[in-house]
């Protein structure tokens, strides 16, 4: 199975939604949602710090900051259909 992965931290707002919109996407198309803790590994927390929330596939950025449906159904039909 395909997965996304949510480069996050807890207690981030942008983060709960980006996870929201992942999940309501997975109604569409079948996905799995890894969540990272950027605060458990020092490398992440360097390099996503100002960025979080980062949605990646197949390690290329698909959202990052303000994520919005769009964004991640777009790239959904790119790289799913």
């Amino acid at each position: 199975m395909k997965t996304m992965t949510l480069y996050m931290k807890e207690n981030c707002p942008l983060c709960d939604e980006a996870e929201e919109v992942l999940v309501a996407l997975q109604s569409k198309w079948e996905f799995q949602i890894k969540k990272v803790n950027i605060y458990e590994d020092d490398q992440l927390l360097e390099k996503y710090q100002l960025r979080i929330p980062v949605i990646t596939f197949a390690n290329e950025v698909i959202a990052e900051g303000i994520v919005t449906e769009r964004q991640v159904h777009e790239a959904c039909e790119r790289y799913f259909t």
